[in-house]
């Protein structure tokens, strides 16, 4: 990223007078909460776990609660799926005599996952079970809950988890883009492309590599960082055309609403709101003036609240190329030194200066 000021050519967004979506960079997002719900209810609900072992039955009744987001980007057949949700299932328990004829207790308890999340995809994570009876029998019966219930939690989370990896609710409308490109043609089109193919075969090759090529040419940058404010404040600070200018000291046009443009740095970043929940979501597509001709990046940043005046922000920007239009390769390096000295650490010393 160019030092603010410098007016470093190589930044400057050079506009398409004809519009073109050059190669089809552009991705498509699909809202995947609803299927998400569908889903692992189907997953969790009514599941016997015990059934008169030790004088106990348990089993999960349904999702009382599934809160968060959800979505799949797909672009070019390449799968980028994004979630973070928080899970609530219910479960009932009952305990009877050494007879297995009379109920001693029956009661009711719950599971929370409070972050399922696409970062911590390849880990189990954190669960909480509590149940209402705290009594002796009561424990006991959150103990065989955990020993039983945990386990096919984490089982169906992975589901979920590989699920979505595979396109979520997506994943038919590309099987199906799939199908149509390799149905043949008919008659002697078929056979004329058949012996076109034969002919071809080294060139087809050539094809696939550099459209291989040409999908490993991009990264994702990731990071945490924790302010002292609030959630709402750090959402306004970079939504806020005067603020982004006071703390960059850089001139910035900002439009509020979804679909809304901005250009940010003197003009060297340009993009659009995609999608903007105040004080909890924002996600943006971004370009910068030196990439490639219709090559846009997606930026989300997430907003946590663990505790009041204390707000963690988690970044994800992804299809970063790895190279500009004049084949500098510090693209990504730039990218992230940018997010990092130019916006976060300045965003941190404007509310460290109580300003």
């Amino acid at each position: 990223m160019a030092k603010l000021g410098e007016g470093d050519k190589r930044w400057i967004v050079e506009d398409r007078p004809d519009g073109t979506n050059v190669h089809n960079w552009h991705w498509a997002e699909t809202d995947c909460l609803d299927w998400s719900k569908k889903f692992l209810s189907n997953l969790l609900s009514n599941k016997t776990l015990l059934s008169g072992e030790g004088n106990f039955y348990i089993k999960t009744k349904k999702i009382e609660k599934l809160e968060g987001e959800a979505y799949v980007n797909i672009r070019k057949g390449k799968i980028i799926p994004g979630y973070e949700l928080n899970l609530v299932l219910s479960y009932e328990a009952e305990a009877k005599d050494s007879d297995g004829n009379s109920v001693i207790l029956s009661t009711e308890g719950s599971v929370e996952v409070p972050y399922i999340s696409d970062e911590n995809a390849g880990e189990d994570p954190e669960i909480r079970i509590t149940i209402k009876d705290d009594g002796p029998i009561g424990r006991r019966l959150k103990e065989a809950f955990i020993a039983k219930g945990k386990p096919l939690v984490f089982e169906k989370i992975r589901e979920f988890v590989d699920a979505m990896a595979k396109g979520g609710p997506a994943k038919d409308d590309l099987e199906v883009k799939k199908v149509s490109a390799k149905k043949p043609a008919s008659g002697s089109a078929a056979a004329s492309n058949n012996n076109a193919a034969n002919n071809s075969g080294s060139s087809a090759k050539e094809s696939k590599k550099k459209v291989e090529k040409r999908k490993e040419g991009f990264k994702t940058i990731t990071m945490s960082e924790k302010f002292s404010c609030r959630a709402r404040d750090l959402y306004e600070i970079l939504m806020d055309e005067n603020r982004w200018k006071g703390f960059t000291q850089s001139n910035a046009r900002i439009n509020k609403e979804v679909g809304g443009e901005f250009s940010i740095f003197d003009g060297s970043v340009t993009g659009k709101n995609v999608e903007l929940q105040e004080g909890k979501l924002i996600v943006q597509q971004w370009r910068f003036g030196s990439w490639p001709d219709g090559v846009v990046s997606t930026v989300r940043l997430t907003f946590d609240e663990p505790e009041s005046g204390v707000t963690v922000v988690k970044l994800t920007h992804t299809d970063v190329p790895e190279e500009d239009r004049y084949g500098n390769a510090t693209v990504v390096e730039n990218t992230e030194r940018g997010w990092r000295d130019l916006i976060f650490h300045k965003i941190r010393a404007v509310f460290g200066f109580g300003i």
